[in-house]
């Protein structure tokens, strides 16, 4: 299957190539495009944000990032970079999230849930959950598959495999 830009899709699955091909439909702009990231965490788990963001700092000082009320505010004091704050999670938060992802406009959301915890919105996180799966966007749960989804070999090569002849 070719994309627009002339490189080959490697597998089935949406990669990278597929995101800056939607998004060079909507508004033809740079190929090097930032990485738009998600940060949801529960208030069991947002000890575990803050220390992932912390080992992962160089990396999402790189792209744009955006996140529910007081997990933005704590990660962007831990990182020393902008996190566009949304409004809390019970509040809409959630929601607002899950509204960016059927508009395309994430590219990755990293969603630390308690699941030992009943939370008041949980209709809010099982319709982002579900989302998130629909429309192809990888969701980490935990900080083992933060980390293998965004150091993921698919985020680096995107630049190469679209300046690669077919």
């Amino acid at each position: 299957m070719r994309c627009t830009n002339g490189a080959r899709q490697l597998h089935r699955s949406r990669t990278l190539d597929d995101l800056k091909r939607d998004r060079c439909a909507a508004h033809p702009g740079p190929v090097n495009a930032r990485v738009r990231i998600a940060l949801i965490a529960h208030d069991g788990q947002k000890q575990d944000m803050v220390e992932w963001a912390g080992w992962n700092r160089a990396l999402l000082r790189e792209a744009d990032l955006c996140g529910t009320r007081h997990t933005a505010s704590l990660v962007a004091r831990a990182i020393g970079t902008p996190v566009r704050a949304l409004l809390s999670g019970p509040r809409g938060g959630d929601a607002q999230i899950g509204a960016m992802i059927a508009k395309r406009e994430l590219d990755i959301v990293v969603f630390f849930w308690d699941p030992l915890a009943s939370h008041a919105h949980e209709a809010d996180v099982r319709a982002l959950l579900r989302l998130a799966v629909l429309h192809d966007v990888p969701i980490a749960c935990n900080r083992r598959s933060a980390d293998l989804i965004v150091t993921s070999r698919l985020w680096k090569d995107i630049d190469q495999r679209a300046d690669t002849p077919a």
